[in-house]
């Protein structure tokens, strides 16, 4: 069960891929968790990695490209995995099929004001970094902290309108990925619209019908 993730920022990826990491056994390869692992070892390729980060540039493909097919050849991943955040560019994706052949690819999709909304309404602990949501995830008290009582705030990557610019680029970035893997027929769209413990369910149906041992 070879899979790739692909969807808008706040689509929830992470929330379904451990889902399904934990169903099914595989291994979730996060390459922005592996980027940010590398640079905290301190290695001579994290060194270059922070290079890049730090300045605000994307990382390039050769490097990423190298580091995925590194992973994806332990032994954990024998089984299948789950890739998020890869590939990011069309090179990436041919440079993915070289690698290994791909099951499936899950595009999860919902309407830009859902996203907006999930994401301009997290707030963070400037203190223990606990998470909440205005509407979802409430703290007992607004703007005070339920853990350590210290006071929340907004990103300012969260505002509504930073957020709309960040769907924009994602648009204009992932939709030749998109068609790339949709003109090869892999490609699901899955509604994610809804709350996690609606979208799951569905995306474990799924994957368990696709893979239901014959």
């Amino acid at each position: 069960m070879r899979l790739v993730f692909i969807g808008p920022p706040g689509v929830g990826k992470g929330t379904y891929a451990a889902a399904v990491s934990q169903r099914f056994g595989i291994p979730h390869i996060s390459t922005g968790d592996m980027i940010r692992e590398e640079i905290k070892r301190g290695s001579e390729l994290g060194r270059k990695l922070k290079e890049y980060v730090e300045r605000g540039l994307l990382v390039p493909d050769e490097i990423v490209t190298e580091m995925v097919r590194e992973r994806l050849s332990r032994e954990d991943c024998k089984r299948g995995f789950i890739l998020d955040g890869y590939p990011r560019t069309l090179k990436q994706a041919e440079e993915l099929d070289r690698i290994t052949a791909i099951d499936l690819v899950l595009n999860f999709v919902a309407p830009d004001e859902v996203i907006i909304d999930r994401i301009s309404g997290r707030r963070i602990c400037r203190v223990c970094g606990a998470i909440y949501h205005v509407k979802y995830m409430p703290p007992k008290v607004p703007g005070v902290c339920d853990r350590c009582g210290g006071p929340l705030y907004q990103r300012e990557d969260d505002k509504p309108e930073v957020v709309a610019r960040r769907l924009e680029v994602y648009r204009q970035q992932f939709a030749p990925i998109i068609e790339y893997y949709r003109r090869r027929g892999i490609l699901v769209d899955v509604d994610a619209s809804e709350q996690a413990e609606v979208v799951v369910p569905r995306v474990l149906k799924l994957l368990e019908s696709r893979f239901a041992k014959g």
